[in-house]
């Protein structure tokens, strides 16, 4: 079997990971080495890992070969290395989200997103790191500590999927697992120059389902649209842990075609959003791009854009309420941005989080509606407001100070988690110091399909080259 250089080799999309082991050109163990040589270069500057498990991965990638050495049939990731977000369990790993007061005892079994990836023949190199209980968008957390930018150490990888981003970034392996309530798959990917994809609420299995509204998904974190979309179609599909999941599953390949064709809405503020100066002009020539490339677009303000900002503090201060510390001793244990978001809702009542999700249905079907009704079918604009920023901050140093609320740079996202509808952040430039900014691509709710169709167009006519330097 020819073996390709290691960094090459750990450099490769998960499309062509596959397709040497189909046809033996490479083996799993020469990929996972290779994977996890280039992790071993990345870490601990990065701070990734939540729980490295090098050991199981090297058994269960001797095992991927020895499957493909007596011809058995082989799933669509055989021997291809996939991170978990500390948020779903892995077997013989603790859950520890982030937490100083989580359980540390290991899972007994893998979530079901984890058992479809490994049933597909992947390789679960471990666990990232996670902000605690995925509360913040920033890539710090008590438990482990700052997880770092591969762009530049020192600032953030955003979050609350810190670490599969930041691997994402640095080429460490081409599939990584992200949550994402209110932005948590597309901010870390638009920071660390990641494909980042939150698909339509209820394509892939959430278990445990979370009691926090209905704004949690799970998705992919990726450097390509095709390894994005070949992750979703293994993970997508009804689970009977998750009554909420669909029926419909996908195929492993992103429909052709791009955006030539396609009527796109542009939005560079949501009617209210601010955005930094050098954001704002790389995501404006991202859009001419989409333009050049077929697409019909037109700038709009969404008559629903405006109501976004106090529906989703009120959404969001609910979902974390529950975090409230109960003495001063278990509030030293935790984030102490977290501890002053569950204190400024302190007295948020059960009335108050059923008023809220009354407003926030109504809030998606003007959404979702809004596409059908104007005629647009994407809609686009910056992924977050600002680059990457230090590490430890919830706001960068030029915005103001505020002790948990870091939705205010991150306007764009949340609201495809109270719509349910799928968005993806694709990287669209670099800023003067050299720092990823991403484009973000939404639709109605089941769009799926056309939402990768037209980053994977994006992408083809705008390639975006990643330094895979060693942080």
């Amino acid at each position: 079997m020819a073996i390709r250089p290691t960094d090459d080799l750990a450099t490769a999309t998960a499309v062509e990971m596959a397709a040497m082991v189909r046809e033996r050109r490479a083996s799993p163990v020469e990929i996972t080495e290779a994977v996890l040589a280039r992790i071993a270069a990345c870490e601990p500057r990065l701070n990734a890992f939540a729980a490295l498990d090098a050991e199981g991965a090297r058994a269960a990638a001797r095992a991927a070969e020895e499957a493909v050495t007596r011809g058995a049939t082989l799933g669509p990731l055989h021997g291809v290395p996939v991170t978990i977000k500390d948020i779903q369990a892995v077997a013989g790993l603790p859950t520890r989200r982030g937490s100083r007061l989580s359980d540390a005892t290991p899972a007994t079994a893998d979530a079901p997103l984890v058992a479809r990836l490994r049933a597909a023949g992947a390789i679960v190199l471990g666990k990232t790191t996670s902000t605690e209980h995925g509360w913040t968008a920033v890539s710090h957390n008590p438990l482990t500590g700052a997880t770092h930018n591969p762009w530049a150490h020192g600032l953030t990888s955003g979050g609350s999927s810190s670490g599969a981003a930041a691997l994402a970034g640095a080429g460490c392996g081409p599939l990584h697992l992200g949550t994402d309530g209110a932005g948590s798959i597309r901010l870390p990917a638009h920071f660390c120059g990641a494909v980042g994809f939150k698909p339509t609420y209820g394509r892939v299995p959430y278990v445990p389902h979370p009691n926090n509204g209905a704004i949690s998904h799970a998705g992919p974190i990726t450097r390509s649209v095709a390894d994005a979309a070949l992750m979703f179609s293994v993970m997508a599909g009804p689970h009977p842990l998750d009554h909420t999941t669909l029926g419909e599953t996908f195929a492993a390949e992103v429909p052709p075609g791009g955006v030539r064709g396609l009527r796109i809405a542009y939005s560079p503020d949501l009617g209210h959003a601010r955005v930094d100066p050098e954001v704002a002009a790389l995501v404006e020539a991202a859009v001419r791009a989409l333009e050049a490339a077929g697409g019909t677009v037109e700038q709009v303000t969404p008559p629903w854009g405006p109501d976004g900002p106090a529906l989703e503090r009120r959404i969001w201060g609910g979902a974390y309420r529950p975090f409230l510390p109960k003495d001063a001793a278990e509030a030293a244990q935790m984030d102490p941005g977290l501890v002053a978001c569950t204190e400024a809702y302190r007295d948020f009542s059960f009335m108050d989080g059923h008023a809220a999700q009354g407003r926030r249905i109504a809030y998606a079907a003007a959404v979702n509606d809004w596409f059908g009704t104007a005629g647009f079918d994407l809609l686009a604009t910056p992924s977050a407001s600002v680059a990457a920023f230090p590490v430890g901050l919830q706001r960068p140093p030029h915005w103001e100070r505020h002790d948990w609320d870091w939705l205010v740079w991150a306007e764009f996202s949340y609201p495809f988690n109270l719509s349910h509808g799928p968005a993806v952040s694709v990287p669209c430039g670099r800023t003067a110091a050299g720092l990823p900014v991403g484009l973000q691509l939404a639709g109605p709710r089941l769009a799926d399909s056309l939402v990768l169709q037209a980053a994977a167009g994006f992408l083809e006519s705008q390639p975006f080259r990643p330094a895979f330097a060693t942080p």
